[in-house]
C-alpha cells in the first residue's frame, strides 16, 4: 500500500461532515494539511485537532466562489509547501425546490458552488498534481446518480461534477493522477440534519452513514498501490431510515 506520510493535501468544506473526518483521518496518516472551508472558528477546531498527528497544517477561512480566495490557496501552496499529493473536494452548496417554482438565481448559486468553485480549483492545481503524480478526490453525492423530485438544480451540478471528474480523468491518467469520485447516500452532518428538519423527519443520525465512514473508503482509495485506481464509489446507510 501507498505511504501518504509527508504527503501534501487541501481538503475543501473541512470544517464539518465528510470533509472534517476526510482531514482528520488525512492527518491521522501523517499528511500535511491545508484546510479550506468559510467558518474560520469550526476551521480553526479542525486544524488544532489534526495539528496533533499532521506534521503542518494551514488554514484558509474563504469563500472558495471567489477566484481571489483560489488564487491565494495556489500561491500559499506554491510558497510555503511547494507542491500538492492529494486534492478533496467536500465543499459545496444545496437548495431543495421543485422546477416549477425554483428561482434561477438560486440555480446559478449552486452551480457556481457546485461546478465552476471545483473546476477552477482543480483547473489552479492541477500542474502541481501532475509533477507529483497526485490523487484528486470529488465528495459528490447519490443525487449525482440518480436525481429525486424537489432537488433536480442541486442534482444537475452533481451530474455536472461527475462529468467533470469522468473527463478529467480520462486527460490525466497518461500523467499519473488518479481521479476519484465518491456518492454518499444520506450521511450525519450538519446538512443532513437541516434536510430532515425541511423534510419534516425524525433525525436519527445512528441510522445513517457516518462522516468517517466516507473518510475511511477515501483513504483506503488514496493509499491503493499506483498500479490500480478505484474511479467510482457508491455507498449508502445500510439501514434505511427515509
Amino acid at each position: 500500500m501507498r505511504s501518504l506520510e509527508n504527503h501534501v493535501a487541501v481538503v475543501t468544506g473541512a470544517s464539518q461532515g465528510i470533509g472534517r473526518a476526510i482531514a482528520l483521518g488525512l492527518a491521522a496518516k501523517q499528511v500535511a494539511l491545508v484546510l479550506v472551508a468559510r467558518n474560520s472558528t469550526a476551521l480553526q477546531e479542525v486544524a488544532e485537532r489534526a495539528r496533533s498527528s499532521s506534521p503542518c497544517v494551514g488554514c484558509h477561512a474563504v469563500d472558495l466562489t471567489t477566484d481571489e480566495a483560489i488564487m491565494g490557496i495556489r500561491e500559499s501552496l506554491s510558497s510555503q509547501l511547494n507542491g500538492l499529493d492529494v486534492l478533496v473536494h467536500c465543499a459545496g452548496a444545496f437548495s431543495i425546490g421543485d422546477l416549477q417554482t425554483a428561482s434561477v438565481e438560486e440555480l446559478d448559486r449552486l452551480y457556481r458552488a457546485n461546478v465552476r468553485m471545483p473546476y477552477l480549483l482543480t483547473q489552479s492545481l492541477l500542474p502541481m498534481l501532475k509533477r507529483r503524480k497526485g490523487q484528486i478526490v470529488f465528495v459528490n453525492s447519490s443525487q449525482g446518480l440518480q436525481a429525486r423530485a424537489q432537488v433536480g438544480q442541486y442534482a444537475a451540478t452533481q451530474h455536472a461534477l461527475k462529468a467533470m471528474a469522468d473527463s478529467l480523468r480520462d486527460e490525466v491518467n497518461t500523467d499519473g493522477v488518479r481521479v476519484l469520485s465518491v456518492y454518499p447516500g444520506r450521511t450525519a452532518t450538519p446538512r443532513m440534519e437541516a434536510i430532515f428538519r425541511i423534510e419534516g423527519r425524525e433525525y436519527k443520525p445512528e441510522l445513517l452513514l457516518q462522516p468517517e465512514d466516507v473518510a475511511e473508503v477515501v483513504i483506503n482509495a488514496l493509499v491503493l498501490p499506483a498500479t490500480a485506481e478505484i474511479t467510482n464509489i457508491s455507498l449508502r446507510p445500510l439501514a434505511k431510515s427515509y
